[in-house]
């Protein structure tokens, strides 16, 4: 059984940040995200919502469709931000390591992020992932799954300072991100749980996963 506590590692980073950065630079990045939260934009698509099938493109170039991942078995269909996000590496990782639990109740994993085919490849090779990691150009996916924000021009410049550029990284003009959200899809294409929170930091449990698979 894997026993990951998920965001005791990411709150592990989280605190190395904090003390690794001046205080302006969390700061501001800890208020983005609360009035992200306070929005109540990018909520996420609700809980018994059908999903309509989709088709995006894998490390290979490969069209993935959800419906036929779905003739399979259920979905878990996880969006993050890019790999230039370490908490995303790290969760990643975390759900790399429980990939046979999953297959094992008969469900599969998506990632999806709005980076290129190029930069997921990359990012698959040097985090050794074997499941599906899917490009969302232009972030249309993230969108329809009510997800989708654009990135404040202060973050803009941190991000920068940092030597994150995301233009770059998703090969487009607009500098948006999903709010980090995982949807378990039955095999009707329904929502049958959503976890969708706009602190980065925080992702959901493996365990919760297998809990919800279970049920399935």
């Amino acid at each position: 059984m894997t026993n990951s506590n998920l965001n005791s590692r990411l709150n592990q980073a989280k605190q190395a940040f904090i003390a690794s950065t001046p205080a302006e630079v969390h700061e501001e990045m800890f208020r983005t995200i609360r009035e992200l939260q306070q929005s109540g934009l990018a909520s996420g698509q609700p809980v018994g919502s059908k999903v309509k099938d989709f088709s995006l493109k894998n490390v290979l170039g490969q069209n993935i469709s959800l419906y036929e991942e779905l003739a399979k078995g259920p979905v878990v269909l996880t969006f993050y931000r890019g790999a230039w996000c370490p908490y995303c590496n790290l969760q990643l990782r975390t759900y790399e390591e429980m990939l046979p639990e999953i297959h094992a109740l008969g469900g599969q994993l998506l990632a999806i992020s709005a980076q290129t085919p190029d930069h997921s490849l990359s990012q698959v090779e040097k985090e050794q992932l074997s499941f599906q990691v899917l490009s969302d150009t232009n972030g249309l996916l993230a969108a329809r799954f009510n997800l989708l924000y654009d990135v404040p021009d202060s973050l803009r410049e941190l991000y920068l300072s940092f030597g994150i550029d995301l233009a770059e990284y998703n090969a487009t003009d607009r500098w948006m991100l999903p709010v980090p959200a995982t949807f378990m899809i039955d095999e009707s294409a329904v929502i049958r749980s959503a976890y969708v929170n706009p602190d980065f930091m925080q992702r959901l449990e493996p365990e919760d996963i297998l809990r919800e698979l279970r049920q399935l």
